[in-house]
């Protein structure tokens, strides 16, 4: 496990603070959280990216409730 130094503001600190009390968590707690939901972001924009792209070129089928059912059975 790597330690890391973080220069903040003072307003990114009282942030993180009021995060930490809000939370009930430390400090540590909150950025790793941020730094995972920051990076589910960008995963989402990949793949969102991605289907954007296959809808363009036709490529994208979307089936009704129905015909899921019907695969079902």
């Amino acid at each position: 496990m790597s330690i890391l130094s973080v220069r903040l503001s003072k307003k990114e600190e009282q942030i993180l603070s009021s995060l930490t009390s809000i939370l009930n968590v430390d400090k540590s707690s909150v950025v790793k959280h941020s730094i995972m939901e920051l990076y589910e972001d960008y995963i989402d924009r990949i793949e969102i990216e991605e289907f954007e792209k296959r809808e363009k070129q036709g490529k994208v089928e979307f089936l009704s409730s129905n015909d899921i059912l019907e695969e079902l059975n």
